[in-house]
């Protein structure tokens, strides 16, 4: 496993999640509960970890990502959009 991103913003960490699992890429956040632990104050950060197999394209995909969100090509994702589907609070717009 390596680590493709490391910061202190949980919803961060979740669209990048989104992200990956879009593109068929497992991943996992690690130290989650050592910042619980830490008291939230936000002085650990939490990796973002994928397969080694994983990582180069991982971390081209998160670069585009930012990228475009930057760039204004894209929206934010909304990490929860699958559970609100499942709630039946989708909003097709």
């Amino acid at each position: 496993m390596e680590v493709v991103e490391q910061t202190n913003d949980p919803v961060t960490l979740t669209a990048y999640q989104a992200v990956l699992r879009q593109a068929g890429i497992e991943s996992w956040v690690l130290d989650h509960h050592t910042s619980i632990l830490e008291g939230s104050l936000g002085v650990l950060p939490r990796r973002l970890m994928v397969e080694t197999s994983d990582g180069p394209r991982a971390r081209r995909i998160l670069e585009d990502y930012r990228r475009d969100l930057e760039d204004g090509r894209l929206e934010e994702i909304d990490p929860f959009a699958h559970q609100k589907h499942e709630r039946g609070e989708w909003d097709n717009g």
